[in-house]
């Protein structure tokens, strides 16, 4: 476990905010979750590697997912787009929370099927 001492507070809150903003995606559909942490990211990325770091792991988790569920509209037709498009949802869900906590704590978390495009 990475000592929390590492980041300062406020560090950890951006990088937070990072991951937490990908929630947009349910206020605003399609870019909302790709904009919100592409605007935290480039507001503090300079000023902190952590917050850099955090950044670019939602970003690519973000867009990920948005082409994951693209890639799975057509299957609709065949039911299995369905339980893709739940399945990427939960995802979702679930590791924008871990990711949020884990940033909060100064603790690194790897985003499961994400792909890195911003290195």
């Amino acid at each position: 476990m990475e000592d929390t001492r590492q980041y300062s507070e406020s560090e950890r809150n951006w990088a937070m905010l990072c991951h937490l903003s990908a929630f947009a995606g349910y206020l605003f559909p399609f870019f909302g979750g790709i904009i919100a942490p592409l605007i935290f990211w480039l507001s503090r990325k300079e000023e902190s590697e952590w917050v850099d770091k955090n950044g670019k792991a939602s970003l690519n988790f973000q867009i990920s997912i948005f082409l994951y569920c693209f890639l799975s509209l057509p299957l609709i037709l065949l039911v299995v787009g369905v339980f893709l498009l739940i399945f990427f949802a939960t995802l979702e869900l679930v590791c924008i929370i871990i990711a949020s906590i884990r940033a909060a704590e100064g603790r690194e978390f790897r985003y499961p099927l994400s792909i890195p495009f911003i290195q």
